[in-house]
């Protein structure tokens, strides 16, 4: 390990605020739907799940939101994240790129979700609320609300899908550690749970009904918000400080990248590096060709319609525009849990449309293939779903090898793999397989799209 280059910045340099691409876009991003009267939703239609502060972050439009002082006092705990340069992976595969990878794994749960879940929960806290029900895949989103939680006084409950729950008790562990409750989901804490189970109680869950459950918990709850760990725009905005913390890294590097890749699940790790460049690109700053990696057997931006869904499976969130495999979809139980959800965010969806961004799906052998050989050249072992970041900087890496071109190539570590070991037991076992989404399910979630008719 004795080429890795590290790139550290001074805690005085954490941005004090969070970037808004919604700025700096061309056209503006299609409306939230109600999903009673097909209209525009406003701040009142969010008020018994979100404080206002969030809500109006929601529907921010100026390109800057401030950070909160409080916020990052917290921050300093493990930000500026640092950023590494990877020569000794563009040793071993020989080529002529650059490539350097922001790792977010120093956090205290070991990703990059307590980006927003400190400020997620600063902000209710500051609204008087003392508990918030939440939903995680992998267990990363769960045991970051937790750590923000214990911070501020905020108990919290989480639906964890199930098929992770059992997967990754360690993560379970930790949530309980920092006083959180972990719920398995479906479950029989709420209505749509039991009815879930009632039907199929060997359910292996999903993002989306795990949403649900806990919607649910906090819509008929007086003393109870709900937080999401991605997906919305205020949660997209809270996670810029990843791309801005890497542009003034890079300039100390005397670099920028040519390209940018991010593992995509609902969108929050991949919009908090890439919209910041993509951003400078849109203000005249140098072209960017950013990439977005998914799950192949989850793939809503490269197999997924441009349409407005529900959020979740039991329909009570209010309707974006994304991509997405319909809010029915139950992907496989493959092991990157946390990008288990049937649909993008709308911000990285309309991002797409207007050809800002490409994507990709990978299965996740190779994946894990690119995380083990990652790991043995950098030595940090990248989470399940940090791999199809590693996959995709790999394989562009290997492009400007066949071209013989040097480029500049930046990704997301969004997170460490220390968590998910019986995941990489199983791929050195031989018992981690790839999965395919059933084609008849997900034309049957597809063809269940609510008819909406957009507001002109």
């Amino acid at each position: 390990m004795g080429d890795q280059v590290k790139y550290v910045l001074d805690e005085s340099r954490i941005p004090t605020h969070w970037y808004n691409i919604v700025a700096d876009l061309p056209s503006p991003p299609p409306p939230v739907l109600h999903p009673g009267t097909m209209q525009p939703v406003g701040p009142d239609d969010l008020a018994p799940l979100f404080p206002m502060s969030l809500i109006l972050q929601e529907v921010a439009t100026e390109r800057e939101v401030e950070i909160p002082s409080p916020v990052r006092e917290v921050y300093r705990q493990w930000r500026p994240s640092p950023l590494y340069r990877a020569r000794q992976l563009e040793k071993a595969l020989q080529t002529p790129a650059r490539i350097y990878y922001k790792y977010e794994g120093v956090s205290p749960s070991g990703s990059h979700k307590p980006n927003t879940a400190v400020a997620q929960a600063f902000y209710n806290r500051e609204a008087g609320i003392r508990k918030i029900a939440t939903e995680t895949g992998a267990g990363q989103w769960g045991s970051s609300l937790a750590f923000a939680g214990a911070l501020f006084g905020i108990e919290v409950q989480v639906f964890m899908v199930r098929v992770s729950y059992n997967q990754k008790p360690y993560r379970r562990a930790l949530m309980e550690t920092y006083g959180a409750k972990c719920i398995p989901s479906p479950s029989m804490e709420t209505n749509f749970g039991r009815a879930l189970l009632a039907k199929s109680p060997d359910n292996n869950g999903s993002l989306g009904i795990a949403i649900s459950e806990a919607v649910e918990v906090a819509a008929t709850r007086d003393d109870t918000n709900y937080a999401l760990g991605s997906v919305l725009n205020h949660v997209l905005l809270h996670q810029t400080i990843v791309g801005q913390e890497a542009i003034a890294q890079l300039e100390m590097a005397g670099d920028y990248p040519d390209i940018v890749v991010g593992c995509t699940g609902g969108g929050s790790n991949f919009a908090g590096i890439a919209f910041p460049f993509i951003g400078n690109q849109l203000r005249g700053g140098p072209r960017v060709h950013v990439v977005a990696v998914e799950p192949a057997a989850c793939p809503s931006l490269t197999r997924g319609r441009y349409a407005y869904d529900f959020g979740d499976t039991a329909r009570l969130t209010p309707l974006a525009k994304m991509h997405t495999l319909g809010s029915s979809f139950m992907p496989p139980g493959f092991h990157a849990g946390g990008l288990r959800y049937h649909g993008m965010a709308p911000l990285v969806s309309h991002v797409k449309e207007l050809g800002l961004i490409d994507a990709r799906a990978y299965h996740q052998v190779a994946c894990f293939e690119a995380g083990v050989l990652f790991a043995r050249h950098e030595g940090i072992l990248p989470a399940p779903e940090a791999n199809h970041a590693v996959k995709g900087a790999i394989d562009e890496a290997m492009r400007c090898r066949e071209e013989g071109v040097s480029r500049t190539i930046l990704f997301n570590l969004c997170g460490h793999g220390h968590f998910d070991m019986q995941a990489y037991m199983d791929y050195f076992g031989g018992r981690l397989v790839d999965q395919d989404y059933d084609e008849s399910e997900l034309a049957m979630a597809l063809a269940g799209l609510p008819s909406v008719t957009e507001p002109v």
